[in-house]
């Protein structure tokens, strides 16, 4: 196991006991990130959904599957990335027998942005890919408008040299013929360039959190 591995880990063991928000009292499990701890490529998402607070694994379900077939038409597999969400705990509202997602709170994203950091400190990536607006929101800029600036190479931000959004997995699968066709080809070229962009992105010194 390498290092940043260890180190990783360590930080999974301190996320999963978190009680830094109010999401500690309704979660299942905490879902931290998977993957290659030394991924030059980080694909970050808003947050777990239901299947992903069952299996522990972020990307979990149908969504997961289509990410895992777009990345096999890229040539690229999961276990060659980190996946992570901007919160660790699934966000939910129950009503009556149900219980349905709901977009996080400000106060819950400031209270699990720690876990993220630390993250991405320690994987240092070359390329951060975004999976849907909430997660450009929080890692490109407040506001974010998806069908204006996806696709666009943002290159002034904190955890990588290189920053891009694309739609969600989940948001593909709520599309319809023409339209799904069109959308899960889009996020396949966006998968492609973000490819691409590891060959340009310079090699970054490691940083540590201990």
């Amino acid at each position: 196991m390498t290092e940043v591995a260890i180190k990783m880990d360590a930080l999974k063991a301190q996320a999963i006991v978190c009680i830094s928000c109010g999401l500690a009292d309704t979660r299942l499990n905490v879902v931290f990130g998977n993957g290659d701890a030394t991924a030059k490529l980080v694909i970050v998402a808003e947050g777990p959904s239901a299947t992903d607070e069952k299996t522990t694994r972020p990307f979990s379900g149908p969504s997961g599957e289509l990410l895992d077939d777009v990345l096999h038409a890229n040539g690229l597999t999961r276990d060659e990335l980190w996946l992570t969400n901007v919160i660790k705990c699934r966000a939910a509202i129950r009503k009556g027998h149900v219980v349905k997602n709901r977009p996080p709170k400000a106060a819950e994203i400031k209270a699990c942005a720690k876990w993220l950091d630390g993250e991405l400190t320690l994987i240092n990536p070359s390329v951060i890919l975004c999976m849907g607006s909430p997660a450009a929101n929080t890692l490109i800029h407040k506001g974010f408008r998806m069908t204006e600036e996806r696709g666009r190479w943002f290159t002034d931000t904190l955890y990588a040299p290189f920053i891009m959004a694309t739609f969600n997995p989940a948001f593909v699968l709520r599309q319809e013929g023409d339209a799904f066709t069109r959308v899960r080809q889009t996020l396949i070229d966006d998968i492609a360039e973000a490819k691409r962009k590891l060959a340009d992105a310079p090699e970054q010194p490691k940083l540590t959190l201990f």
